[in-house]
């Protein structure tokens, strides 16, 4: 649309500044009609990355002795589009920019919603990793306080088995023998164990912590990230599942170098609980095999000793029955050396003596006549009497020596036989007392 000036009268009424002030607002007018319609017919390129935009209009003013009048010059008014086509651009913003600015913002939020999803749904999928981890040590910190338990019995059983061996008798003491040893052997053995168990048991026990702590700040962090998941549908699929690990941690954005801080740690103390997890299975398959073996072998030297007891108990039962038959046959022989011994003494009294015995005889008074003439009768009823009264005094030492003999293999056999009960009672008692249930079959097997 041209603007046509019309023309002015040549008559000249009142001063030239009034006149030429109405030409200048006139042609201000006319200028800016121009200019309006030059910018509104132009055309611009789509833009299609926000550096490429075009730059604004530029304005100028002038102010010395004229009025200030904007002046539009389009520098890009006829920049194509790769195909050539043109596509005009208002020159001010549509009447749905405030819709477009709420979808944009709402698409932006969405966006981060769905990535801080992502990231709170792997917070707790650690959590419940390091949770289920947990789970497993504490089962085989279970596994462990039995085994410990189980070694504790196992001491108590060793204290009253020397306990029980000591009271036995005097006779069957002959200082430490091969049973006592074994027991110190694996009374050092379970100590040993003990301390070894005790101190894995403390590793377990700060590792619990430390898996703990990490959850604890596994789902602090996950709760955090949560504070902007309220208005996100359950049902709402999380953003592209993209590894944490590729994401540049950023105080401000939906993974915070907090977040990753957490979920290495985390990773850190589940891998080093497995690590203690299998240390503390061979550790237990380990104890067990020590304990079972100091076990067996106290219990086999015990039963050996039992078994040595009563093959002595019944060599001396025997030699007893011997020796007791000898002194009933040397009591026979001493009742018969004194009988004997008591005829070659004669009768008590003179008057006792028959005649054929007497010295004085008739036979003997007349054999005594001629000089050198002595019956040996006499001497040789001496000497007879006196061999029978060394006999008689050897075999009653014999027989003494017997009896005091016979009498030491009882005393030996009655100790043999106490021995041989209290060392079946300790082997009882262990056998009895020991809990098989202390530790798992799946180890007890492992240990086999």
């Amino acid at each position: 649309m041209q603007v046509q000036l019309v023309p002015l009268g040549s008559v000249q009424i009142g001063p030239a500044s009034w006149r030429d002030a109405t030409l200048r607002s006139v042609q201000r007018a006319q200028r800016l009609v121009r200019l309006v319609s030059r910018c509104a017919g132009s055309t611009q390129k789509v833009p299609s990355d926000s550096s490429a935009e075009p730059r604004g209009d530029e304005v100028q003013q002038e102010e010395r002795g004229q009025n200030r009048v904007p002046v539009c010059r389009d520098r890009r008014s006829r920049a194509q589009t790769a195909g050539g086509t043109r596509r005009p651009v208002a020159p001010f913003p549509p009447s749905g920019l405030r819709e477009r600015c709420a979808a944009d913002s709402v698409a932006v939020a969405g966006e981060y919603m769905r990535r801080v999803r992502e990231v709170e749904g792997r917070l707790r999928r650690q959590a419940g990793t390091v949770a289920e981890e947990a789970v497993k040590l504490q089962r085989e910190r279970v596994h462990l306080e039995k085994t410990l338990r189980s070694i504790r019995t196992n001491l108590s059983i060793n204290g009253r088995s020397s306990e029980s061996r000591s009271r036995r008798p005097a006779t069957a003491k002959t200082g430490r023998d091969g049973a006592d040893q074994l027991l110190r052997l694996e009374r050092r053995e379970l100590m040993e164990l003990k301390r070894d168990l005790e101190a894995v048991l403390e590793n377990a026990v700060r590792q619990q912590q430390v898996l703990g702590e990490s959850s604890r700040k596994l789902l602090l962090c996950a709760r955090e990230r949560a504070r902007v998941l309220d208005l996100v549908p359950p049902s709402c699929p999380a953003g592209p599942n993209v590894s944490t690990v590729s994401i540049q941690p950023e105080p401000f954005s939906h993974f915070t170098p907090e977040c990753k801080q957490v979920l290495e740690s985390s990773s850190l103390a589940v891998h080093q609980s497995q690590l203690l997890r299998e240390k503390l299975r061979r550790s237990l398959s380990g104890a067990i095999t020590r304990q079972n073996a100091a076990h067996r072998s106290v219990n086999d030297g015990l039963v050996k000793k039992i078994a040595e007891t009563i093959s002595l108990q019944q060599s001396l039962t025997v030699t007893s029955a011997v020796t007791r038959h000898a002194v009933f046959r040397k009591q026979r022989e001493v009742k018969l050396i004194r009988h004997s011994h008591d005829k070659a003494q004669g009768p008590e009294s003179s008057a006792d003596v028959p005649p054929r015995e007497k010295l004085d005889r008739p036979l003997v008074q007349v054999y005594r006549r001629h000089p050198g003439t002595q019956l040996p009768e006499a001497a040789r009823l001496c000497q007879g009497s006196a061999a029978l009264r060394r006999c008689l005094q050897a075999s009653e030492a014999e027989l003494l020596r017997l009896q005091r003999s016979g009498l030491q293999l009882l005393e030996d056999l009655r100790g043999k036989s106490a021995a041989a009960q209290v060392d079946a009672s300790v082997v009882r008692m262990r056998r009895q007392q020991v809990d098989k249930r202390a530790t798992p079959a799946f180890l007890q097997q492992g240990a086999c």
